[in-house]
Order: structure tokens, then sequence, then C-alpha cells
């Protein structure tokens, strides 16, 4: 008796799942809040995991997105000027470990097209001391507006096969870069290995009085007002987008620069941007207190 009330208990409770499922999705198509509600149910009744639920709701944050919302800013963009010699541009490209660059005629808003790293492993072979012109290894640029959608955007480097699109806001100027690999790290989440850092979420943050982690979008006129330092948005609209400047090549975690009498030291980045910064304040400096960063 007692296995039969356990089927009919278990019975009951898969009709009454089925049942909630059917009741969405009879009809009318059902809103976003009712789908979420259901897939959090799922994951309440061990039908599906915590991690299947939240690739889920990565798939469906894809389709809320716009591309402005996960482009790499353009301070941020690693560039390749067409008429510069190979051999110049060879060891920035090993030191940045990208395997795609934009490749831009003057300044970023005049992209020439899209070089991959892996055209020019031919050249390990060539015995010339004369390299060819990068202009010999250019491919098409796909070329994206600001408000495409990301879902939309996703499904177009499938069928077209390529994994970087350059974006443009609605003057036609560069704005930034976005590659397939941003869009599947919403869906299933950012591939840290061993050494990343936690990321904080506050953009400025005190360790000690004279140091401080600063998130590397933190915008420079932000940074200016905290640190009452003046640096120039000419350049660029991030604070990491000012070191990357400064810098002149994409740093690995670690290196330092200092600008203006301030330290900066990387102390997160992946292979297209850095992340975050340490940020060392002149000691000489005494005015600026704890009180001011607070």
């Amino acid at each position: 008796m007692s296995d039969g009330n356990s089927h009919s208990s278990q019975g009951s409770s898969g009709k009454s799942w089925l049942g909630r499922i059917a009741q969405k999705f009879q009809g009318e198509p059902q809103n976003r809040e009712e789908l979420v509600e259901v897939i959090a149910d799922a994951q309440e009744r061990d039908v599906i995991d915590p991690e299947t639920k939240e690739m889920i709701e990565g798939v469906l944050g894809v389709s809320k997105l716009k591309v402005r919302d996960i482009m790499v800013p353009r301070s941020q963009m690693i560039t390749l000027e067409i008429d510069s010699p190979l051999e110049e541009l060879i060891p920035m490209m090993v030191h940045s470990t990208h395997s795609r660059f934009p490749v831009v005629c003057e300044d970023k808003d005049h992209v020439e097209g899209i070089l991959l790293a892996k055209d020019l492993l031919p050249l390990i072979l060539n015995k010339d001391d004369l390299l060819p012109s990068l202009r010999d290894y250019l491919r098409p640029a796909m070329v994206v507006p600001e408000s495409k959608r990301v879902d939309t955007l996703l499904n177009e480097f499938r069928q077209q096969r390529y994994h970087m699109a350059i974006v443009i806001d609605e003057y036609g100027g560069v704005s930034g870069l976005v590659t397939i690999e941003d869009i599947l790290e919403i869906i299933v989440g950012e591939i840290e290995d061993e050494h990343d850092e936690e990321e904080e979420q506050q953009d400025i943050r005190q360790l000690a009085k004279h140091v401080y982690v600063v998130q590397a979008l933190t915008p420079v006129d932000d940074f200016n007002e905290h640190f009452k330092t003046g640096y120039s948005t000419d350049d660029a609209d991030t604070i990491g987008g000012t070191v990357l400047h400064a810098f002149g090549h994409m740093p690995s975690r670690g290196e330092t620069i200092d600008i203006e009498g301030y330290q900066f030291k990387v102390t997160n980045s992946d292979n297209r941007r850095i992340l975050q910064l340490q940020v060392t304040v002149p000691k000489v400096d005494d005015n600026y207190s704890e009180d001011s960063a607070n």
C-alpha cells in the first residue's frame, strides 16, 4: 500500500509539473517573467541543475541585450596600422595574445579589414629578409551598429562564420568591437583560470592608505573626481583606456606603469582588455586622506 501511495504522490507531482508547463505555454506566447518562473521552479524540483538554469537564463539574457552592452570599448581596442612593417607589428601581436586584429588607416574610424594571426604562420618558413605587406593578409571586416540585438548578431556570426565585428555608432564612427566569445560568455559565464582574482563590483575600493583597487571601466571623469587628478579624456573615456594608451601595448597581468606620479598595476586582464587595476597614489600627497575616498 505504501509503495502505491508513493507512486501516486510522485505521479501527482509529475502531473502538476507538466500541467504548469502546459499552462504556461498554451494559447498566446507567455511573457519572459512567467518563463523565468518556470525555469526557477524546475531547478527547485531538481528537474534541472543550477548550472543549466544559469545557462538558460543566460540565453534569455542575450535576447534582451544590444551590442553596445557587451562590446569592447574603442579605447581598449588593439589595432594595427596598415602601413606599418610586419617586422614591427609581429612582436606586439605575440605580446597581446590576440588571434584577430582590426587593421586601421590613420585612426580607429578607418578600419580597412581584419588580420588573423594564423594567416602569418607561413612566414615562419619564409627565409626572405623582406616581409610582405600587411595588406596582403587582410580579410573583410564585419560592421554592425551599436543598436543591433546580440542574439541576432550571434546568428549572423554562425551563418557567415565570422568571429569578430566592428561596432559603429549612429554617426558612422567606430565605438568598439565585439567577438563571438563575448556573446558566449553571457550564456556560459566568464571562464577564469586559477590566477584570476575575484572581480569587485565597486569601481574604486581602498586597500591601504595609498593603495586602491580600481575597475578598468571606471570613467576617467569619475577617477579624476575621486583622486583629484587631471587625466585627459581626449585619448580614452575610461581609466583602463588611459593606462592602455600609456603602455602602448596590451599589458600582461602584473605589469606596472607610472602616469603623472600615480602607479598603475594590472591585476586582472584577459587577452582583449584590462579588467582591474591597482593604483598607488603618491605618498608625498598626504593631503589625500581616506575621508576623500569615502
